[in-house]
């Protein structure tokens, strides 16, 4: 699990999906709402948890059923570059939107955002915010100072003596 602690990850793993048992489980009972024993068996077709039907298929308990939205009725090669392509559109949208935009308009296009595409708002503009900064006189870079004295020693003058 990438983000122990983000919501959006802990909900997204909630999602059940189905599975068919491959081996028999005692003890279980509560995972199938049908089975009227503490006990599933073999074959039979349960809705779980992804988080927990992803654990039990790496342990070869469970085969995964593909759910109808990934099923080949609506599969379309195209689909990648489409959505590659609506990608690309967006974040430049966003960046340009982020460079450009003024403080008026700001609130109404922040609420059509995701989450993501929110942060990454905040980034360009706070990162076109310091660029602009650092151009109109910001904290500029000085000279050391022990590049400012002298290089060579001079010698005290000694007046002559005739």
């Amino acid at each position: 699990m990438p983000g122990y602690y983000d919501i959006d990850d802990i909900i997204m793993e909630e999602e059940s999906i189905s599975v068919v048992f491959q081996v028999g489980a005692h003890g279980v009972g509560l995972l199938d709402p049908g089975s009227e024993t503490n006990s599933v068996e073999k074959g039979a077709k349960v809705d779980l948890p992804f988080w927990l039907a992803h654990e039990l298929y790496l342990r070869q308990a469970v085969s995964i059923s593909v759910p109808a939205c990934f099923s080949q009725k609506v599969s379309d090669k195209s689909i990648g570059s489409f959505l590659h392509y609506a990608f690309t559109h967006r974040y430049k949208e966003i960046l340009s939107k982020s460079h450009s935009a003024s403080v008026a308009t700001v609130p109404k296009f922040l609420t059509r955002l995701t989450k993501e595409e929110s942060q990454l708002f905040e980034a360009a503009r706070s990162s076109m915010l310091a660029f602009k900064k650092w151009r109109l006189g910001g904290s500029r870079l000085e000279k050391a100072s022990i590049l400012s004295r002298k290089r060579k020693t001079t010698m005290p003058t000694c007046p002559s003596t005739p």
